[in-house]
């Protein structure tokens, strides 16, 4: 049996004014792809995995509606080269916006079905930050997403999502979805599996799988920093029984809406101005500080420099900034020699309306390659240590670090562009602190623009009741009891 495998997955915020374009997509393919996948072979010694393509970002802002519609043509170019197909496994995110295009990953999946035909079954996989549509559930037998945030789940996703999609292939029963969109949209820093209410509602999610023709149980947040009518967050579930299926998924909602004024960010969360008050007055290190308005890993530019701004302001030394986005300020350290001081501009670099810093710097450290874009730089700043990126990304790993010579646990102060902490650096942080700063993942929800998301939607609205009510995929609902 042969199953083709590959996707779209990215991450779009309205509010950015970065535009995608392929360039900001790295494409994997072949055994790549499946070793990225977790579907590395041997793993599924009865199928033939047949490997497309899968295209990932950074999230940023939306996607460019030309670049969006030639991944599209030539994954379908590429599925069609690929018939006849017995399944079809989709690897995608869920939140990504395309110009023009209300609906882009409902729009890519019913023309996988629509290249496919009705027979062969299309499970996905998703990140619980995306959205859904009726018109995505209607194509799909199986749907699975990650149930840690931060994500430490991916590739395990992906697993189970592929074991029912073979297991139906050998013979195994057919498989139906059902979901329930919940009118709840938290940001991922209030609704991290790390902390309650969200740690007891995603660890219950097993339970749900154990019941009789209930498999796979979900629970998706959403994504808040679209402005989009399909924004919301959902409960969606895979069984075997329409009507289990149904009950699992209304159940699993309930459980969310009954908590949705219970979710909190978990870690101290203050202004800026009071966020460097307490790095000043701190005694113990590394103290580190998430620049959560700005995090590129939920669609933040990248570029922004009001921390920087405002740390040299105060005359604060011993940060390490890690990192800002700014191509020009990388080029101009680039070909200049280590230990050279040179005048710089840094901020705004993507189009972020922020304070520009105006600074004398002495190069530190390059690394990477013109040609991939990939350059960096370590800059000695008023004594303090900043990286400089020619591409926007984030700075998570203690290896990020290390690569510039840089024991984060030996550091004063970390600032970094982070919504809640990775799991590599969370352990460390002593203390850690979350500064409410301006940016494309503003955390002040309710003052952003919102013209298009249906109402009422909490927090946006406040004062109403609502029930869960589920429905199948059109799939199955006419065979549903």
């Amino acid at each position: 049996m042969k199953v083709a495998v590959g996707g779209i997955h990215t991450e779009c915020s309205t509010y950015s004014p970065l535009i995608q374009t392929a360039d900001d997509f790295k494409i994997v393919r072949g055994e790549d792809l499946m070793r990225e996948a977790g579907l590395a072979s041997g793993r599924f010694a009865e199928i033939t995995f047949q490997p497309l393509f899968h295209a990932r970002s950074v999230p940023g802002g939306p996607v460019d509606a030309a670049c969006y519609q030639s991944f599209k043509r030539d994954f379908l170019k590429q599925l069609e080269d690929s018939l006849p197909v017995d399944g079809v496994l989709l690897i995608m995110h869920g939140a990504m916006h395309v110009v023009g295009l209300d609906d882009a990953e409902g729009d890519w999946i019913s023309a996988v079905r629509k290249i496919v035909g009705p027979n062969p079954p299309i499970a996905v996989s998703y990140d619980l930050h995306g959205n859904l549509t009726q018109k995505i559930i209607d194509q799909i037998d199986i749907f699975c997403a990650y149930r840690t945030a931060p994500h430490i789940d991916v590739q395990e996703t992906h697993q189970r999502a592929a074991n029912l999609l073979i297991d139906q292939l050998n013979g195994g029963p057919k498989r139906c979805v059902a979901w329930v969109p919940v009118p709840v949209l938290h940001p991922g820093e209030r609704t991290s599996t790390e902390d309650k209410p969200m740690k007891s509602l995603y660890t219950g999610l097993p339970l749900f799988d154990a019941s009789d023709g209930v498999e796979d149980s979900n629970l998706m947040v959403g994504y808040v920093w679209a402005d989009t009518e399909r924004a919301t967050a959902s409960a969606v579930v895979t069984g075997t029984d329409p009507a289990a299926t149904k009950k699992a998924a209304e159940l699993i909602a309930a459980g969310y809406w009954n908590n949705r004024e219970n979710c909190r960010i978990g870690v101290p969360t203050k202004s800026l101005e009071d966020c460097l008050a307490d790095a000043r007055d701190c005694k113990t290190h590394p103290f580190i500080l998430a620049d959560s308005g700005d995090n590129p890993t939920g669609g933040g530019v990248g570029d922004r420099t009001d921390v920087l701004h405002l740390w040299l302001e105060k005359g604060m030394e011993g940060g390490v900034f890690a990192g800002i986005a700014d191509p020009e300020a990388v080029e101009a350290a680039w070909w200049s020699e280590i230990d050279t001081e040179l005048d710089l501009m840094i901020g705004g670099a993507h189009g972020s309306s922020c304070p520009t810093v105006a600074c004398q710097a002495k190069v530190q450290l390059k690394r990477g390659d013109p040609d991939t874009k990939s350059r960096e730089v370590l800059l000695e700043v008023a004594k303090n240590l900043v990286i400089l990126s020619e591409f926007r990304r984030p700075f998570h790993k203690l290896d990020d670090f290390k690569a510039f010579g840089i024991d984060p646990t030996s550091a004063l102060y970390l600032i970094v562009k982070s919504g809640y902490l990775s799991p590599e650096l969370a352990p460390i942080a002593c203390p850690p602190r979350m500064a409410l700063t301006n940016g494309a993942v503003n955390q002040d929800i309710r003052a952003l623009q919102n013209e298009q998301r249906q109402s009422p939607s909490f927090p946006f609205q406040q004062d109403f009741d609502w029930l869960p009510t589920a429905r199948l995929s059109a799939r199955v609902a006419n065979k549903a009891p």
